[in-house]
């Protein structure tokens, strides 16, 4: 008997079905933060720092390729989201104790521990109000955004010590590590609204000067990546808390007091 069958009367349910091509995108983004931990293990922090960002892009990809195949299964909803705990919960923050936060002793440790708590919570959250929120908006900021910003600061600084841009190291900006560690994983479990992209359809047609401005996007981020991906998502980082406060200043409720519909998608 198949068990994805369901009885009438019944809501559907996922398919306990194990698919291999959204399941291997997600292992290969669970292999890039098994390896960023790793090559911060062996102090090669900036190609730690880039495989977080390689393994998100990744993580963008399984879902989509998922709905694309019709392979959407329970099996790969919860896969997504251990691999997104390995990847951009506990990978960034180990890298930023190695990188940087290990000399501040217990406050080091301690900053690491509330982002990786933060992450955990984060998704639990997420997994939870899936079909809840308006799936315009994240509650929170989500996990790899958040890893981008503690990924972003490592690789940016490791950058430009090595183009001789400036002379400071991880342990020089140890407490602007330990606040921007513990921004991240607090603002992971807040209720501040982000903006999550996902009511862009992709498959609309659009004016010829949208196709102009993703070529000058790839062109600007190519010119830069350390310097350009961080400060864009140090932009999306605080976006959050403007929105809010815009929405305070009108009254206007947070978008999970007002439901949509949401797309059945881990982040």
């Amino acid at each position: 008997m198949n068990d994805d069958r369901q009885p009438e009367g019944l809501a559907p349910r996922r398919s306990r079905r194990i698919y291999l091509l959204p399941n291997a995108f997600t292992t290969a983004s669970l292999f890039c933060g098994f390896y960023a931990i790793v090559q911060a293990m062996d102090n090669r922090f900036e190609v730690a720092a880039i495989a977080i960002f390689v393994a998100m892009v990744l993580d963008s990809l399984d879902g989509r390729v998922a709905r694309m195949t019709n392979t959407q299964s329970a099996f790969g909803e919860q896969y997504d989201s251990l691999s997104d705990m390995v990847s951009f919960g506990a990978a960034p923050a180990l890298i930023m104790y190695e990188w940087s936060l290990r000399g501040l002793g217990k406050w080091g440790w301690l900053a690491a521990f509330i982002y990786v708590a933060g992450a955990a919570l984060r998704l639990a959250r997420f997994n939870t109000n899936i079909g809840v929120v308006d799936k315009r908006y994240f509650q929170g900021l989500p996990s790899p955004a958040a890893a981008a910003l503690v990924a972003g600061l490592v690789w940016i600084v490791t950058d430009l010590r090595q183009t001789k841009w400036i002379v400071s190291s991880g342990t020089d900006l140890a407490w602007v590590s330990f606040v921007l560690t513990v921004y991240a994983g607090v603002t992971m479990v807040s209720n501040v609204p982000f903006y999550s992209f996902k009511d862009i359809n992709l498959k609309k047609s659009v004016p010829f000067i949208f196709v102009i401005g993703v070529v000058l996007l790839f062109v600007l981020v190519s010119s830069d990546p350390p310097i350009v991906l961080f400060s864009l998502f140090l932009l999306y980082g605080v976006s959050g808390y403007v929105l809010w406060f815009w929405r305070w200043r009108q009254g206007g409720p947070h978008p999970w007091k007002d439901p949509h519909p949401v797309d059945d998608e881990p982040e």
